[in-house]
């Protein structure tokens, strides 16, 4: 579940309030309801939500996913698996109460272990989820992205000095302005390296 926080609180922190949740949506959903990493995910996804919908002046929708959020969070402790999850109450009864604050200050940041977490600051396991989140949700190939996170995988496995496909998926989750481009460029590289496996395949079967 780690790679999957890091990813959603640095999308979210990066102003991605409505993918965030996707980072955390297929763990949440495999949990068991009212434990407390299910009441913690839920929190937390509500808590994107309520961003979302006070950014889009949708006050009633903004005030009312605040009020369930805050219930969801309630119990947990304070910095429930290191996110600032007193200071995310704290704001998420503030938004209920005047869910107009959204446009007088930026919402809250999300911090673990107390700093605040950025796309630059994930390791290759959170960027790569993140890489497929942030595909889907502004329209990418997820399909060709996961294709590379996983050949990125095997040539680190692999222990490889230099991969080109670990630099492609941290480049396009960390410079939103060149995504096309980055796309673009690994989807050549995807074509050459399935084509090279399929040259190789079953040569020694």
């Amino acid at each position: 579940m780690d790679a999957h926080l890091r990813a959603g609180v640095a999308i979210y922190n990066a102003g991605g309030y409505h993918a965030a949740h996707d980072a955390w949506e297929d763990h949440w959903l495999a949990l068991d309801s009212g434990t407390e990493d299910e009441l913690f995910l839920h929190g937390l996804i509500q808590f994107t939500a309520a961003v979302y919908h006070a950014r889009n002046r949708n006050w009633a929708g903004a005030t009312g996913l605040a009020d369930s959020a805050g219930e969801y969070l309630a119990t947990l402790p304070p910095e429930s698996r290191g996110v600032n999850v007193r200071e995310v109450r704290r704001y998420l009864d503030a938004l209920g109460d005047d869910p107009e604050l959204i446009e007088r200050r930026r919402p809250l940041a999300l911090t673990l272990d107390g700093a605040v977490l950025g796309l630059a600051d994930l390791g290759f396991e959170a960027t790569a989820v993140a890489a497929g989140v942030l595909a889907e949700e502004e329209g990418y190939d997820e399909t060709l992205l996961e294709q590379a996170a996983t050949f990125a995988e095997a040539d680190l496995a692999d222990e490889r000095v230099s991969s080109p496909f670990v630099t492609f998926v941290f480049d396009f989750v960390r410079e939103p302005d060149s995504r096309d481009i980055i796309v673009q460029r690994l989807s050549e590289h995807v074509a050459r390296r399935v084509s090279r496996e399929n040259d190789v395949a079953g040569l020694f079967d």
